[in-house]
Order: C-alpha cells, then sequence, then structure tokens
C-alpha cells in the first residue's frame, strides 16, 4: 500500500460519507415533499456541497504524487474532510417534516454550509500551493479558480437570498465550465 493509498483510504471514506450524508438528507426531503416545500435554495446549496466535495477528490487524485505521509497531512485532510462532512449535513433538516418550508432552514444554515466549503477550498488551494506553486493568473485560472472566492464570500455575507442564489449558480456553473475549458 503506498502513502497516498492510506492517506486517502481515511479521506475518501469520510468524503464518501459526506456525500452519503447530502444524498440522505435529500432522500428524506424528497419523501416529506407532500408536506414540505424543497425550494429552489435548498437544492443549489446541496448540489453545490456534492459538486465540490466529487472537485476535492478529484484534486486528491491530481495531488497523490505529492502528498507526503506525515502527520500534518493526515490531519489536515481529516480536518477538512471533516468540514465537508458537516457541511454536507446541514444542507438539508434531519426532519424536513418539522419545517413548512426548506427556504427557511436554508436561510439559518446557508452561512455555515458555504463558509465550511469556503474554508475547504482556502486548505486545498494552500495545500497545492505549498505542494506545486500557486495557480498561475490566467483568464481560466482566474474565472474557474480565483472567482471562487469573492463569489462564495459574497453569498457568506449578504443577506439577500437573491444574491446568495446568483452565487450559487455562479459557483455550480464553474464546475462543468473547468471540466470544457481545458
Amino acid at each position: 500500500m503506498s502513502g497516498f493509498e492510506f492517506i486517502f483510504s481515511l479521506f475518501g471514506l469520510i468524503l464518501g460519507l459526506a456525500l452519503a450524508e447530502g444524498l440522505g438528507g435529500l432522500a428524506r426531503a424528497l419523501k416529506a415533499s407532500h408536506r414540505v416545500r424543497i425550494g429552489w435554495p435548498t437544492a443549489l446549496l446541496g448540489l453545490f456541497v456534492s459538486c465540490d466535495v466529487v472537485t476535492f477528490w478529484m484534486y486528491g487524485w491530481a495531488v497523490r504524487d505529492l502528498l507526503p505521509l506525515s502527520w500534518p497531512v493526515l490531519f489536515g485532510g481529516f480536518v477538512v474532510t471533516a468540514l465537508y462532512f458537516v457541511a454536507a449535513s446541514l444542507v438539508f433538516p434531519d426532519d424536513p417534516e418539522g419545517w413548512d418550508d426548506l427556504n427557511a432552514h436554508f436561510d439559518k444554515h446557508r452561512r455555515q454550509v458555504i463558509g465550511g466549503v469556503f474554508l475547504c477550498n482556502v486548505a486545498l488551494l494552500g495545500t497545492v500551493a505549498w505542494l506545486d506553486g500557486a495557480p498561475p493568473f490566467d483568464l481560466r485560472r482566474i474565472i474557474l479558480t480565483w472567482s471562487f472566492f469573492p463569489a462564495a464570500l459574497l453569498a457568506i455575507a449578504t443577506k439577500d437570498r437573491r444574491i446568495v442564489l446568483g452565487c450559487l449558480i455562479w459557483l455550480i456553473a464553474l464546475y462543468p465550465l473547468s471540466a470544457v475549458w481545458r
């Protein structure tokens, strides 16, 4: 077993649990949809977290040869993947039927969710910069990498749900855009 396989056995487990937590919350909400309105804000937040978890997993693979097997890497990776798990668990309520409208749940928890994902991305970018140098400031990277941070911060800071939704749409659009813009 390589060092990467050892490290990523823990990271992969927690990231998989984060995805399962988000999907489980979605399933519970869908089962209760006859009593509770899910709404676009919650759906977009769940999609955003899921896309970012998968992207983090992909970055893990991309830096596999650069990650040293060490306590700081293992513990730092645990903290980041734990943040993803907590963020994913906050997207949907444990008991959706306890809410008339999941937009209220969104309003209560979106800052924590987006903030957790924001911190994960800061840690990821910092780690990639430490291992391989900072990403360049060309047009592609400015849009795909660097625009994430002001959009996420705006979504955390604003009180206007329409602005938050616009930020989430932008953030979600970055994932497929990064797949086609090479």
